[in-house]
């Protein structure tokens, strides 16, 4: 039973960081290069940045809950029940802080585009705190795939 539980860690570490990676340094940058309509773009990218935060959270969850059911007291003594608890709170207040705030900018500014509008100031700042958010998260990411323990 312990090697599946650790099986599925790692597969949630792959899932969880390789959809960070693949969708915030490949297909967002992709889409907003090949999509002309850039308000198309940043709609698509926002769902595409929430699926992946869903992820995360049951990944998260799930890796905080076999490291504690695995090592009890002991896990709050390890960098890497730190390092996932980290990634985990960085996703929650992204998916429920951040983007909640951003999507109602856009509401707010509709007929606009949020970025022609009153409101494009407040978004590019918030959007400029997600993306280092996100950068931390990415990097916190490599870490917990090189050091998340293999069978």
């Amino acid at each position: 039973m312990k090697n599946l539980s650790l099986h599925l860690s790692t597969l949630l570490v792959t899932a969880w960081v390789g959809g960070l990676w693949a969708t915030g340094y490949l297909a967002v940058p992709v889409l907003f290069y090949a999509q002309p309509d850039k308000q198309l773009a940043g709609m698509l990218a926002g769902q595409m940045f929430a699926l992946v935060g869903y992820l995360g959270m049951v990944c998260g969850a799930y890796l905080l809950i076999q490291r504690l059911a695995l090592s009890g007291q002991a896990a709050l003594r390890q960098t890497l029940f730190w390092v996932v608890t980290t990634m985990f709170l960085l996703t929650l207040f992204i998916q429920f802080g951040i983007q909640p705030v951003m999507t109602d900018l856009k509401a707010q500014a509709l007929p606009l585009d949020v970025m022609h509008s009153t409101f494009a100031d407040r978004f590019k700042m918030l959007h400029g705190v997600s993306s280092i958010i996100y950068l931390i998260q990415s990097l916190l990411g490599a870490w917990l795939v090189i050091k998340t323990p293999r069978i």
